[in-house]
C-alpha cells in the first residue's frame, strides 16, 4: 500500500507567493524562493507550484528554474500548460510532474499526448470543483467557468486518458481552513483507481486524517495551514502516523 504524502501547494501571482480564499482575494504572502527553502527543512514529500498568471503570460521558466534549484523534493508545476511544448518547458525548468487543468477541459487529448510521451506518472490532472445544488460541478479558468461536468465523471475520463493522479480542490473550502470537503473527495476516490490528492480547507491536523480515512485520499495538499500557523508538514505526518496512517519518513 502506498504511503500517504503531505504536499505543500504554493500559488504564484505577479512573481510573488499568494494565497486565496475561495479562489478570490489573493493575498501576497511572500517570496517563493524563501518558502521553498523553508519547506526543504520540514520533511516535505513533494511540492506543487501553481502559476496563476501563466495561462495569459506563459510559464515563468526563469522563476521556476530558480525555485526548482532550491527544491530538494519532487516538484509538480502547473498553470498555463496547454501544449506538449509547455509540458517540455516545465520539465526543463525542473518539474518532475506537470499539472494540467483548464487546457485539458478544453482539449482532453492533451492528457493522452502527455501520458503517451512522458508516462502517466508525469501528468497530474487538477480538478477544481464547487458545490452546486445537491452535488458538485467542475469549474475551469480559475473557478470562473462552469463546465457542466461532475468531478467524478471527469476524473474517470482523465484516468482513462492516462492521468497518473488527480489533484482535487474544493473551491468552497479553499483558504477557509474549515476542513476538507469529504463528500467531494469520496465521490472521486470511489470512482478512480489512481491516487487522489485532496486539497482545499485544511486547518488542523485532524482534517488530514479525515481526508484519508473518511475521504479515501492517497495524499493531502495544503497551503494556509503551513503559511499561517505553526503547524508543519512534519507535525501533520506525526499526527497521521499516530492515527494509524502510514506516511513517508
Amino acid at each position: 500500500m502506498l504511503k500517504t504524502r503531505v504536499i505543500p501547494c504554493l500559488t504564484i501571482k505577479d512573481l510573488r507567493l499568494v494565497k486565496s480564499v475561495r479562489f478570490a482575494e489573493h493575498r501576497n504572502i511572500g517570496n517563493i524562493i524563501a518558502a521553498v527553502r523553508v519547506f526543504n527543512g520540514r520533511d516535505v514529500d513533494e511540492m506543487a507550484f501553481l502559476d496563476l498568471d501563466a495561462s495569459v503570460g506563459g510559464l515563468k521558466t526563469d522563476l521556476l528554474r530558480d525555485a526548482s534549484a532550491e527544491c530538494f523534493m519532487p516538484l509538480a508545476i502547473g498553470g498555463g500548460i496547454k501544449t506538449i511544448q509547455d509540458v517540455q518547458a516545465a520539465l526543463n525548468a525542473g518539474a518532475d510532474k506537470v499539472v494540467v487543468n483548464s487546457a485539458a477541459l478544453v482539449r482532453p487529448d492533451l492528457i493522452d499526448e502527455t501520458s503517451s510521451r512522458y508516462g502517466c506518472q508525469c501528468i497530474v490532472v487538477s480538478i477544481d470543483a464547487r458545490r452546486v445544488g445537491e452535488g458538485h460541478e467542475v469549474f475551469g479558468d480559475g473557478g470562473r467557468t462552469a463546465t457542466g461536468k461532475t468531478p467524478d465523471a471527469w476524473a474517470k475520463e482523465a484516468e482513462r486518458r492516462g492521468a497518473g493522479e488527480i489533484l482535487l480542490t474544493s473551491i468552497d473550502r479553499d483558504g477557509t481552513m474549515e476542513g476538507y470537503d469529504i463528500e467531494l473527495i469520496r465521490r472521486v476516490t470511489s470512482t478512480v483507481r489512481i491516487p487522489v490528492i485532496a486539497c482545499g480547507g485544511a486547518g488542523k491536523p485532524d482534517d488530514f486524517v479525515h481526508a484519508v480515512q473518511d475521504g479515501g485520499a492517497s495524499a493531502v495538499a495544503a497551503a494556509s495551514i503551513f503559511q499561517f500557523t505553526q503547524i508543519t508538514p512534519a507535525n501533520v505526518k506525526d499526527f497521521l502516523r499516530a492515527n494509524g496512517i502510514d506516511t513517508r519518513v
